[in-house]
């Protein structure tokens, strides 16, 4: 069950995890904008997930709709740790850019476990700086799950940077799975990045 929800949980990233914008301080998030946010996120992921094309293509636009909608930068730098802070622009850059092609790669290769199923957003409620949108999962075989969505506009869009299902969250699982990674190369960056764009 566990492996389904981290699953379930990173083709969901795939949904919404882009590119940091210059800040916009006459842009203010509220409850609708961030609850439009996940609708229209997932409206696109289940339009691929549901599309029947080929495999490729279809892990092709998971990852173009990450990088749409997701602060990839927030999630590659905290799934890199405290190496992030070390590591000159450029090497970062390119770890970024792998990180991404390895999410949509990981998970959409996991689509076919969710054709047919839906997610219901329930609610949003302001939590200090973010909003937390409250939904619930509903998937073929299994009980409902209960799936929190974060979403900032710090980058200067409404994104979102976390999502915990049930307990799981995505930024620790990912920061885990690449710690693994780093410590295999001995803290090499741009060999975790090579290892990064042959993974998923």
């Amino acid at each position: 069950m566990r492996s389904d929800r981290r699953g379930f949980l990173g083709l969901l990233a795939c949904a919404g995890v882009a590119a940091v914008l210059p800040f916009r301080p006459a842009h203010a998030l509220d409850a609708g904008s961030a609850r439009a946010l996940i609708d229209r996120s997932l409206g696109e992921v289940y339009q691929v997930i549901n599309s029947g094309q080929a495999p490729a293509t279809m892990y092709q636009q998971f990852e173009a709709i990450f990088a749409r909608y997701a602060d990839v930068d927030v999630i590659a730098r905290s799934a890199l740790g405290p190496a992030a802070r070390q590591t000159d622009g450029a090497t970062f850059a390119a770890y970024k850019q792998a990180f991404q092609g390895y999410i949509g790669r990981k998970y959409g290769k996991r689509f076919h476990e969710f054709v047919g199923s839906r997610i219901e957003v329930t609610g949003a409620r302001q939590l200090k700086s973010f909003y937390a949108v409250t939904s619930v999962a509903y998937l073929n075989g299994r009980a409902p799950m209960e799936v929190e969505w974060h979403v900032s506009d710090r980058s200067g869009q409404d994104l979102y940077f976390n999502i915990i299902i049930e307990g799981v969250n995505m930024l620790a699982s990912e920061r885990a799975e690449v710690a693994a990674m780093l410590s295999r190369r001995r803290g090499d960056v741009a060999a975790l990045t090579a290892d990064l764009r042959q993974a998923g």
